[in-house]
């Protein structure tokens, strides 16, 4: 199904619902279809859409134009995913931390026809956009920054004023992209293609029995409330916002969304009675313990917080449950090449992270990718997934093969993570292998140090990255905040994550540091953790 299909039928199944809230702004289903209707005429008025057809392209090619999203979160953002889908235009994220000449790699590698952006950005966007003769529509979203409009570009919602409300004049396809790039913390950032029939069940939790729009809205009985904390511009951020659209819910974004104000998602979880909460992790969940610890809100309403993207110690998970006993705490395990992949549901008893029940459609692969692993052997292998995936990278056919290999007639994704399938059926994640140092002729996974760091109650955050060593080839070493009023103790932290890995996977150094630098989506930056631990 096309994803702009989808969300028109249940805007006409269910006009007068809120769909989408911003601070003051509270777009009804009807408001949002008809303001993303406007956008994609808009669109189609600057001659932008699909020039080619997906049957026509190989899987790394795309035959539409693009749309960069380099938005704070709010309307405008989600509002831009479906204006591009309902115009047969591909929209894709831009990491709005991107210094000029990063940004302008990006929009070369995406292709870019047309930009929607926030004000704050538009001095970058200028000078970079003469090295980018394909950019040629620009739309700016007004913000606090109070820049002016640049020469060519229109304001946003003065391109919706001006634009029909009716249907523009194009079939979208269930063919048609949805462009997922990913974080760029472990390299050059990469563009994933996704056809939006796949990317509807992998990505955006739409019922897998669907064979009609019928099906969606005769489904659409769930009615989340769910509040996005992390950036739109990371994948899990616009996956939950679409999940609580495809059940007739309602996204919430938060008031202050250039930062995590703790203070703020407390207060629109107690006002608008929130009943699921996106975090990514520790970063997330460290700060809103924090504002817990300072202050009471009533949150009753909250049943659900769904971690994604990076794993939650499990001495915050039981730091939630004491301030809120009936929370059902997921981790959610994916990849903007797989989509969601494994979950792990914690109640009161709070199991670890890192371990998942094996679901459907996802397999352990050997070592060597030729054969699919069964329960007990003991090989460490690679987390993998089959059935509806990502087409591959674009522009990139060599990193699509050594991403999507077929072995025994199947295609799978293997975005990189490392597991262990127990005797139990049960999946152990030990982390991305961009991540792995080799230390010693041993592999040690950052992660699965990282965790064992975290047990110790006076870590507030920490990432592990290996830095060159003539003993060891290479070496662990720890960059650790520690929590306000503690003092560092090096032996103390070595005792404590002894406790549940292998002494030669303990970090050799520890470099202490007033805060752990993480991406906005709260992922760790193993570039600036490596650069901090070599210079130490």
């Amino acid at each position: 199904m096309n994803v702009g299909d989808v969300h028109d039928a249940l805007a006409a199944a269910f006009p007068d619902r809120e769909a989408l809230v911003f601070r003051d702004r509270r777009f009804t289903w009807a408001q949002t279809a008809e303001r993303t209707l406007r956008l994609a005429n808009h669109l189609h008025t600057q001659e932008l859409g699909c020039h080619r057809e997906r049957s026509e392209l190989e899987p790394w090619e795309s035959g539409q134009d693009h749309l960069g999203i380099c938005c704070h979160n709010g309307n405008e953002f989600l509002e831009a995913m479906l204006g591009a889908f309902k115009a047969r235009v591909a929209p894709f994220n831009v990491n709005y931390r991107y210094h000029a000449d990063e940004l302008q790699c990006l929009l070369a590698d995406a292709e870019a026809s047309a930009l929607v952006y926030h004000s704050a950005f538009a001095p970058a966007v200028q000078s970079i956009r003469g090295a980018l003769p394909r950019l040629r529509v620009l739309l700016q979203v007004p913000d606090a920054s109070g820049a002016s409009l640049l020469p060519g570009a229109e304001w946003y919602e003065d391109a919706l004023a001006a634009a029909p409300v009716d249907p523009p004049p194009v079939t979208p396809s269930p063919d048609d992209l949805y462009v997922l790039y990913t974080g760029g913390t472990m390299g050059r950032p990469k563009g994933v293609l996704w056809r939006q029939a796949d990317a509807f069940t992998e990505c955006f939790g739409g019922i897998r029995t669907a064979t009609s729009l019928n099906d969606v809205v005769t489904a659409a009985t769930t009615e989340l409330q769910s509040l996005i904390a992390p950036p739109f511009m990371h994948g899990a951020g616009q996956w939950v916002s679409f999940l609580t659209w495809f059940t007739g819910g309602t996204v919430f974004v938060p008031p202050h969304p250039e930062r995590l104000d703790p203070a703020s998602v407390w207060r629109t979880v107690e006002r608008e009675r929130i009943t699921f909460l996106l975090v990514v992790g520790n970063a997330f969940v460290g700060p809103l313990l924090d504002e817990l610890d300072r202050h009471p809100y009533a949150l009753s309403s909250l049943t659900v917080l769904l971690s994604g993207g990076a794993p939650l110690a499990p001495t915050l998970k039981h730091a939630l449950v004491a301030h809120l006993p009936a929370l059902m705490i997921v981790d959610g395990l994916g990849a903007s090449e797989t989509g969601g992949q494994l979950t792990q549901v914690s109640t009161g008893g709070c199991t670890a992270s890192g371990t998942f029940p094996l679901a459907p459609n996802n397999v352990v692969l050997s070592e060597d990718r030729s054969r699919v692993l069964e329960p007990g052997d003991d090989e460490l292998g690679w987390l993998a997934k089959h059935g509806r995936l990502a087409l591959g990278y674009l522009g990139d056919p060599t990193r699509t093969a050594e991403t999507y290999p077929t072995i025994d007639g199947v295609r799978y994704a293997v975005p990189g993570d490392r597991a262990r399938l127990r005797p139990d059926g049960m999946v152990e994640v030990r982390g991305r292998d961009s991540a792995t140092i080799n230390t010693g002729g041993e592999k040690v996974f950052a992660e699965e140090v990282e965790t064992a760091l975290r047990t110790h109650p006076d870590v507030y955050d920490c990432v592990v990255a290996g830095r060159p060593s003539e003993r060891w080839g290479s070496e662990v070493v720890a960059v650790v905040q520690l929590r306000e009023g503690c003092e560092a103790d090096e032996d103390a932290l070595l005792d404590a994550a002894a406790e549940r890995i292998s002494r030669y996977k303990l970090p050799k150094a520890f470099v202490f540091v007033d805060e752990v630098v993480r991406s906005p989506s709260g992922k760790p930056d193993y570039r600036w953790a490596r650069a901090i631990a070599r210079d130490a």
